[in-house]
């Protein structure tokens, strides 16, 4: 997505400047209020689960209110009821690629700043493959559309470069093996099947089912008909994950990158946060404020990995969404 110069001089900004954008800076508060059944606040006494694996599927450009509660996207909001849903998550910029940093890196803005989408250097900062491969933890990043397995070049049909943050990084940029982590989405199912799953998943929908573009087949389209395609993407191809042995000990978190264009609430914008998971309290609803580091704080923690990129380290825990 481009920006024009006013969303972008939006997104750089301090809290001055988002005052003057219609947001506000982040707030520290941790009080959240449970779902029904549930309690209210952090896990008292707890804190993040174990996993023996967790996924992480990102869809893009729409804000809570086109998402939650919409009829066209039966399973995304079924599986909200019926784990976590976080109703104050807000994305930390427009466009896209400082948020898919944010969850990676634990900081967007500060490496992309004005280029915004269009950055192509070498991220050299601490990151989310240096801490799992630090900790001993395998990865893959499950990519539809991808021409090929380690593949770090450009754009190509629905795929898009800005949308898998791991060819950025010089620990891939480096390493011919660990960009072999970097696979085509047709290889989830299969190391599915063959209980080969990594500890960690990022998995990265095409521009035809991420909600990003129209659906395959289809040039022009209703926001309707792309939120339909991606739920129904969603059903087909998470659907039998969440339902599988791999997945009773496990974590899956879906979150969209940022929110409409529009939507400058924090910067980025409202979105929808579901953390998916048999620990998790059923049919909780947190109103803790909570951005993209915190759900790679999350990730992390729940595999007891401890080097926690970037804003990792501060962001608030999302610990009460568990057990």
């Amino acid at each position: 997505m481009k920006l024009n110069p006013s969303i972008l001089f939006c997104v750089i900004g301090t809290t001055l400047v988002l005052s003057s954008c219609g947001g506000s800076a982040p707030s520290s508060s941790s009080s959240s209020t449970g779902g029904v059944g549930t309690t209210t606040g952090n896990v008292a006494g707890g804190g993040v689960p174990k996993f023996n694996h967790v996924f992480i599927v990102v869809e893009e450009n729409h804000s809570y209110g086109a998402v939650i509660g919409n009829p066209n996207m039966p399973y995304l909001n079924g599986i909200a009821t019926a784990n976590g849903l976080a109703t104050q998550y807000f994305a930390d910029a427009h466009p896209s690629l400082p948020n898919y940093f944010e969850l990676t890196v634990g900081e967007g803005l500060s490496i992309t700043g004005l280029e915004g989408d269009a950055y192509s250097a070498v991220v050299t900062q601490d990151n989310v493959v240096r801490a799992l491969t630090g900790a001993g933890k395998s990865w893959k990043s499950y990519v539809e559309a991808l021409p090929s397995v380690g593949y770090l070049g450009g754009d190509t049909a629905v795929y898009v470069k800005r949308h898998n943050p791991f060819v950025y990084f010089s620990d891939i940029q480096n390493s011919a093996s660990q960009a072999g982590n970097i696979v085509p989405f047709t290889q989830f199912s299969a190391d599915l099947s063959a209980s080969t799953l990594p500890d960690y998943s990022f998995i990265v929908p095409d521009l035809n089912d991420n909600a990003h573009d129209c659906p395959v087949g289809m040039s022009t389209c209703s926001d309707t008909q792309k939120l339909t395609a991606a739920d129904q993407w969603l059903s087909a191809n998470i659907g039998p994950l969440v339902t599988s042995p791999a997945f009773q000990n496990s974590l899956l978190v879906v979150v969209f990158d940022e929110g409409d264009l529009a939507d400058v609430q924090h910067i980025g914008g409202q979105v929808a946060a579901v953390i998916v998971s048999p620990l998790a309290k059923a049919g909780y609803k947190s109103t803790t404020l909570y951005e993209h580091a915190s759900t790679l704080r999350l990730m992390l923690e729940g595999l007891g990995v401890t080097d926690l990129p970037g804003g990792a380290a501060t962001a608030p825990s999302m610990s009460e969404f568990f057990k």
